[in-house]
């Protein structure tokens, strides 16, 4: 067995439901914000808030160095003239509408996750946040696993975004394990490349059966074939 086991979240142990690229959700997410602090805010200010967060999407505007939220959001403030305004409500409205549809496990997760546990084989958790959401609400969508996770960590927590490897390296270091041994499972071609970038072992999930090559080592479509892999590197 491995000795230790990495997993991304959103769409690898989550579902959301939401679009990679949260860009034409920006307004109804701002809108509900608005609602909740009764802020008023006209056209020219939604444009504008939607302007800072255009600049830190990532799907748009690279970067593997994380920031936090409380800086994007304090950007927004000051473009809407308010820089004392309340920008942890802001914030919280703002992810919230992004869980409206209360995320949950996919139905394979639990119980391969379980598995492990049963196993002796150490978990973590590596996720990019969106738009430097802290850690402490990001791992709140993995509240029904927490028993099978051992070290739940954000790219917030690491200062790393992917495909940027040293958040795997951090994870290594966390567990006195050699990186060359950490396996990587994720959904993405990021999460592919992050694996290679450390020297982990990548594992793609493919759940929609799109088959795509972004030169991972395994390809699984679903948890259930995760142990086979870890029985072959035994």
């Amino acid at each position: 067995m491995a000795a230790v086991v990495v997993f991304d979240i959103g769409e690898t142990l989550i579902d959301y439901g939401n679009p990679l690229s949260w860009a034409a959700l920006y307004r109804p997410a701002l809108e509900r914000a608005d609602r909740a602090c009764a802020l008023g805010l006209s056209e020219e200010d939604l444009l504008s808030a939607i302007a800072v967060l255009r600049r830190y999407n990532t799907r748009l505007c690279p970067r593997t160095k994380e920031v936090s939220a409380d800086e994007i959001f304090q950007e927004i403030l000051d473009a809407w003239h308010r820089p004392e305004g309340p920008r942890d409500r802001v914030k919280r409205e703002f992810f919230a509408f992004f869980k409206r549809n209360d995320p949950r496990p996919y139905p394979d997760v639990p119980g391969a996750l379980a598995e492990l546990k049963r196993a002796g084989v150490r978990t973590a958790t590596l996720s990019d946040v969106a738009y430097g959401e802290d850690s402490e609400t990001a791992l709140e969508d993995i509240r029904d696993l927490a028993a099978y996770i051992d070290l739940p960590l954000t790219s917030r927590d690491t200062g790393w975004r992917k495909p940027d490897g040293r958040g795997l390296v951090y994870i290594a270091q966390r567990f006195q394990a050699d990186v060359r041994e950490l396996v990587f499972v994720g959904n993405e071609e990021k999460d592919v490349l992050c694996a290679r970038n450390a020297g982990a072992v990548s594992v793609l999930i493919d759940r929609d059966g799109r088959r795509p090559d972004h030169g991972q080592m395994y390809t699984i479509p679903s948890m259930d074939g995760l142990q086979k892999i870890l029985q072959e590197r035994s």
